[in-house]
């Protein structure tokens, strides 16, 4: 017989897990994410993300003092190739996870740790408006040609469940269902300033397994971000950026919850290019919510890359 999730106090507890989601939210912040690359690149990356939060739950749950902290390794591969005459690129990510969640529930202090891969996500992306498929030296001169121009793309993602996830536990790595992410980006580029738009719509197949054989949805996720960024001398980038999402309630074995999320991001980001062929990055991001229930988190990243 299945549990009912609202008779069950210490069911209360699964929201860690979409509160942690809802965290790791913060890691799409990503400015750049529409330049224009030569084909036939390869790029390699390796990540390291340090995240905090704390998270307020309704009052009902007697679930206090919640916080997740949690150490990501990000590993990224990137290959940029012509489709069409357009630009196109595909990224794999996969991520290697340490996270720790504690709260008192009850008048009891409850900790869990949890460590393992997450879920990978495999996104592709086309430029289909203003960067050419282009190369070597047909690539620098249209770029020192072409200082103010439009970059319009779009790009489909899948999070795919490979993730640690255990059925019979509350709190998982791995959400053990398939996101779709369809995304359509611009970026509008004068001079040494850019200026980046990426709207974004998250879908999310059933988790049939939530916690000893539950049924888990979720109503989609919108999501918009935008950046600034200025390329200063000696090859330094830097970037300010925000972002904002809604919707996402939950239901559990066919009980609607009134958990609809609505998240505010902020990013200071900047880059260097160490030689010609690697670079690194150092980020911080900021969330908080802008409802009653949700977390306000901060994560420190920092990242190198390598292209060949």
């Amino acid at each position: 017989m299945k549990f009912n999730f609202y008779h069950k106090i210490n069911m209360s507890f699964a929201i860690f897990s979409w509160c942690f989601s809802s965290v790791l939210w913060a890691q799409e912040i990503e400015p750049r994410r529409w330049a224009h690359l030569p084909v036939d690149s390869d790029i390699l990356a390796i990540a390291t993300v340090h995240t905090n939060a704390d998270i307020a739950f309704d009052p009902v749950l007697k679930i206090e003092e919640g916080e997740v902290e949690a150490d990501t390794v990000v590993a990224s591969y990137l290959r940029s190739f012509g489709l069409l005459g357009k630009t196109a690129r595909l990224d794999i990510r996969v991520p290697y996870q340490k996270i720790q969640w504690k709260g008192v529930l009850d008048g009891q202090a409850r900790k869990v740790n949890r460590e393992g891969m997450g879920d990978p996500l495999i996104r592709l992306s086309v430029n289909f408006l203003g960067a050419p498929a282009l190369k070597g030296d047909d690539f620098r001169s249209y770029r020192s040609t072409h200082k103010t121009g439009t970059v319009v793309g779009a790009a489909l993602g899948v999070v795919v469940p490979l993730g640690q996830y255990k059925k019979n536990k509350l709190l998982n790595i791995g959400g053990n269902r398939y996101i779709i992410r369809p995304q359509l980006g611009a970026v509008h580029t004068q001079g040494s300033w850019s200026y980046e738009v990426t709207g974004t719509v998250n879908f999310f197949t059933d988790n049939n397994d939530f916690w000893d054989g539950n049924k888990r949805e979720q109503e989609p996720v919108a999501a918009v971000q935008t950046h600034v960024v200025h390329l200063f001398k000696n090859r330094i980038w830097g970037s300010l950026s925000a972002g904002y999402d809604w919707g996402g309630k939950t239901t559990v074995n066919g009980i609607k919850k009134d958990d609809k999320r609505e998240n505010l991001f902020f990013a200071v980001s900047s880059g260097f290019s160490v030689t010609k062929t690697t670079t690194f990055k150092v980020a911080y991001i900021g969330g908080r919510t802008q409802k009653d229930i949700g977390n306000d988190s901060d994560s420190f990243v920092m990242a190198f890359a390598y292209r060949f």
